[in-house]
């Protein structure tokens, strides 16, 4: 074993390190003091010097002001990347979780394997939540590899939420990379050995050709996301549905695999489904009896549910707490308020109408004569054809003009499975990528009276025929005026194409418009959309973005948008859901989210849809506070009827009346029936359900203690708005925030500040007070990496007197206060421990840092010292009486040279809070006795004293 001890101080190649735990007596593994494990570097003390070192004491010739002291403080505990808490992450990851999100972290803590279903409801931050036991789970060494399962058109967003908010390099395998992936690979290495982080594509990874490699080579820890779309509720399911459980079953098959299971739908009515999701995180519990005791307590470690409601306000003296400073009110905007906006046809397009429902009925009616299978072609026809002539003209023309892919089939099976899902809405989001395309119509070869069709559709285009298009154009306006960025979204591609060619010259040169469809990668969706936000930043400028259900689910639109138009009525209600619930999230700055809903009143179907289907949906959803799935066979049920009656009513109209009142509304009164039915089963869920495993006074004692380790919210937006106006930067108020003008700060700031803000200092930088924010902004927390530059310049140039220019932070300083009676002497100190952590692969030794408040009256030799509470009201003190320099040198150079005499306190202090380190890691641990025996923490002797400062009563005191 090396001489140097974990934990020790070490001098070499210019500077001081932390020797950590990996190091021998031939190689020392160092980390610079202060700095973070990617620092870290290899020395070999037979090539190159190495000593022992001291940190130094500080120096009476460089006084700061009553300022100092606080930054120095904030500086230090802000630049912290190895904490010493029990999460050994939260220090270095790039995002402040809400209190209520260290729920399912602190469950999984108390699980030796990780098996959790996490389903919180859409916009909380389950991507967060399952990031951050990922995080922690590997910063432990209880993980060593990392896979996420997930669609293709989410697997970049995952790839990036890992590398900026925790830092987990991550490949991306999606068909469409995994040839570049291979060629790379040596002879019979899988590329899952390769890369020990990856975000796969659960479709791609499927497939038997991949998917047995996967399995033998599957990283000990996997998140599967939208993991309700990856279970089978019976033989009826999908064959894609098939696939991925088997998949997962067979991952899930390895005892010792970390799962987590991410849903905010874990039960959409079909019980079957949700048992299935269970027996992946735990086989007993497919079966066992939930409505037990037993049951209930087998799944509470297992499960955690809350809806937005439960989270809005978290840790108050609702859940029995006496500190209320402790409660957090997270960010949701107020409520959806709903506008329902009708529109008529026009005297054309309802004559194009009228001839194409009655040539499609026609058809429909002639195809059952010959058969089953050509009366489902026509029927999937006949859909499609008034989809998109209600949609756009532009869509109408071109189903007309395209063969219908059902006409294709060789079965009534085969046509059902080629026409449904391009004609029907499901609620499951596996069914939205490609499938935005406008369908076909064509039969058989094309005949003049379609063309003719096609071509009357087409002379339609522009708001002067197309009346809903003049609608669209006069409810954007309103939204514009009042401030909102609204999305409109549209069923078909060349529905948002035409809206988004005709929106520009209508809305003006200030609002910039911009279509995201199908047709773009997930990537190149990203980027449009943020190009769209940075073209708008201007004075006066607003944006409107068209797009399709292809980001209808999964990507955050939260930052740049605060409206939804469904400009084409979804035939599942399920679908306006996912729509609103892009801007509808965690991070929204507008307090109510605008939902206007455009429908036709006179074209026979979109009336119907919002009212049996579209607004009983909304009144549940207000009701319980959560979404409840209709059925998808129960909406098209429903759709189905209506088509069937508006395809009836001309040619058979003594029955159509009779038809709407006996079919329609009977399969409404039915859907209506179930979906109350799922309704108070999802309530019984939810109360059945509710997460009991962690109570709410166990959580805010760990946040407590990773505020006072880590620093708080208040303490940061202090420290950064001292630190930019002591470096003179211009501050400016911005909404929920600030603007940064750093033109003017020292060359050093710059430098540290440009490779994080992107390299353009020219422009200010804007910090907000919410921990989501937008690209190319600062969120006022410890982690953000711009926050994390200032607090290492303020630190650097704290203890390098060479630094030129301002330097907020001093490491001494002498003030005259009315708030002290006698002198007060303050210590900022650094401690290290020495933490062994159990894992399922063996110990792990780490060498962890906190930074510590100590304060004592008198002189070092006799001190009095004062509780910690008293110790952090000396932050508070303002200098009430100028200090003369030269009295102020004298006496800051003795009570240093006294101060050895305080080593002995210092360390009896290391020692208590080594204990108390251990007890809140055995604390986090207290379901698994094996872990928790596992864990002990020692404090390095000596402590670092940073900084010292004496406050002395104001003229005419005792001093």
């Amino acid at each position: 074993m090396s001489t140097y001890t974990a934990g020790s101080l070490v001098s070499a190649r210019g500077r001081d390190w932390v020797v950590l735990p990996e190091s021998a007596d031939d190689m020392l593994v160092l980390r610079p003091l202060g700095g973070s494990d990617d620092d870290v570097a290899a020395v070999f003390p037979a090539f190159e010097e190495v000593r022992s070192a001291e940190f130094p004491p500080p120096s009476p010739d460089d006084l700061g002001d009553d300022l100092a002291a606080g930054m120095l403080r904030s500086a230090l505990r802000i630049g912290f990347r190895s904490g010493a808490g029990p999460f050994r992450s939260l220090a270095g990851i790039a995002v402040e979780p809400r209190a209520y999100q260290l729920v399912p972290l602190m469950m999984a803590l108390r699980q030796k394997t990780v098996r959790m279903l996490i389903s919180d409801d859409v916009g909380i931050g389950k991507t967060v939540e399952a990031g951050l036991i990922a995080s922690e789970l590997l910063a432990q060494g209880s993980a060593r590899r990392l896979a996420v399962l997930c669609s293709p058109a989410l697997a970049e967003q995952w790839q990036q939420e890992l590398r900026t908010k925790f830092g987990i390099d991550a490949e991306l395998v999606l068909a469409s990379t995994v040839s570049k992936l291979e060629r790379k690979l040596d002879l019979g290495q899988s590329l899952f050995d390769r890369h020990p982080n990856v975000v796969v594509s659960t479709d791609f990874i499927k497939s038997t050709r991949h998917r047995d490699d996967f399995v033998k080579h599957c990283p000990d820890l996997v998140i599967v996301d939208e993991a309700h779309t990856c279970v089978t509720a019976d033989e009826t399911s999908s064959t894609q549905s098939q696939l991925r459980y088997g998949l997962l079953q067979r991952i899930a098959g390895d005892p010792d695999r970390h799962l987590l299971l991410v849903t905010a739908t874990p039960h959409s009515g079909k019980e079957s489904a949700f048992r299935a999701l269970l027996g992946l995180v735990r086989p007993e519990l497919a079966t066992a009896e939930l409505d037990t005791d037993a049951g209930r307590r087998l799944l509470a470690g297992h499960f955690v549910q809350r809806k937005r409601a439960d989270v809005r306000q978290f840790l108050s003296t609702k859940d029995g707490l006496a500190d209320d400073s402790l409660r957090e009110d997270t960010v949701f905007p107020a409520d959806r308020e709903f506008k329902d906006e009708t529109y008529q046809l026009s005297p054309a397009y309802r004559a194009l109408l009228d001839d194409a429902i009655a040539y499609a009925g026609e058809r429909v009616s002639a195809a059952g004569d010959r058969g089953k299978r050509e009366a489902r072609i026509a029927w999937w026809s006949a859909i499609a054809l008034l989809r998109s002539l209600v949609s756009s003209p532009r869509a109408a023309a071109q189903t007309l003009r395209t063969r219908s892919a059902a006409a294709a089939a060789s079965t009534v099976e085969e046509a059902d499975l080629l026409g449904a899902p391009l004609t029907r809405d499901s609620a499951d989001s596996d069914a939205l990528e490609g499938l935005d395309v406008a369908p076909g119509a064509e039969l058989d070869e094309p005949g003049a009276r379609l063309g003719e069709l096609a071509d009357r559709a087409a002379a339609l285009e522009g708001p002067a025929e197309d009346l809903k298009l003049a609608a669209l154009v006069k409810h954007l306006q309103a939204l514009l005026s009042k401030g909102y960025n609204p999305i409109v979204f549209c069923r078909y591609i060349p529905t948002a194409e035409y809206v988004a060619e005709h929106l520009p010259e209508a809305l003006g040169k200030k609002t910039f418009v911009r279509a995201v469809t199908g047709t773009l990668s997930p990537q190149q969706r990203i980027q449009r959309i943020e190009e769209l936000a940075d073209q708008s930043r201007g004075p006066g400028a607003r944006r409107v973005l068209v797009a399709t259900d292809c980001l209808s689910e999964g990507v955050n639109l939260q930052h740049n948008f605060d409206a939804v138009v469904h400009y084409d009525l979804a035939w599942n209600p399920t679908r306006h859901d996912q729509r609103e619930g892009r801007v509808d999230r965690f991070g929204q700055k507008t307090d109510v989210v605008r939902v206007v809903t455009l429908y036709g009143s006179d074209n026979g179907i979109d009336g119907k849809v919002l009212e049996v289907l579209i607004k009983k949906h909304r009144q549940i959803r207000k009701d319980l506070g959560i979404s409840v799935s209709v059925p998808d066979e129960m909406s098209s049920g429903v759709t189905d009827a209506i088509v069937e009656w508006l395809f009836l009513r001309d040619r058979r109209p003594e029955q159509a009346t009779l038809f709407e009142v006996e079919t329609v509304r009977e399969r409404a009164a039915a859907v209506d029936a179930e979906w109350q039915s799922a309704a108070e089963r999802e309530k019984a869920s939810r109360s059945r359900f509710a997460q009991r495993t962690i109570r709410p006074e166990e959580v805010a004692r760990e946040v407590a203690a990773v505020r006072d380790a880590l620093g708080r919210a208040s303490e940061v937006r202090g420290f950064v708005r001292q630190a930019l106006g002591s470096l003179d930067a211009v501050l400016r108020p911005d909404g929920d925030g600030f603007t940064a003008d750093v033109s003017g700060t020292p060359a050093g700031l710059r430098d540290a500040l440009a490779p994080v803000v992107g390299g353009d200092l020219d422009k200010p930088v804007a910090f907000r007070t919410s921990a989501a924010v937008a690209r190319g902004e600062a969120a006022l927390v410890r982690t953000d990496p711009v926050v994390g530059a200032l607090a290492g310049y303020v630190l650097n140039s704290a203890f390098d007197e060479k630094i030129s220019g301002p330097r907020p932070a001093r490491r001494c300083g002498v003030i005259r206060t009315k708030g002290v009676q006698t002198r007060t002497t303050l210590l900022v100190v650094r401690y290290r421990f020495h933490l062994t952590l159990p894992s399922r692969s063996g110990e792990r030794q780490l060498v962890a840092e906190d930074a510590r408040l100590l304060a004592f009256e008198g002189a070092p030799a006799n001190a009095r010292w004062l509780t910690a509470d008293q110790a952090q009201a000396l932050l508070e003190l303002t200098a009430d009486e100028n200090t003369d320099p030269a009295f102020g040198h004298r006496t800051m150079a003795r009570v240093l040279d006294g101060l050895p005499e305080t080593a002995g306190h210092l360390a009896s202090f290391g020692d208590e809070l080594a204990a108390e380190l251990l007890a809140s890691h055995r604390r986090v641990r207290s379901a698994s006795g094996e872990i928790v025996r596992g864990v002990h923490v020692t404090a390095q002797k000596p402590a670092d004293i940073l900084g010292a400062y004496v406050y002395l009563p104001v003229a005419g005191g005792a001093a």
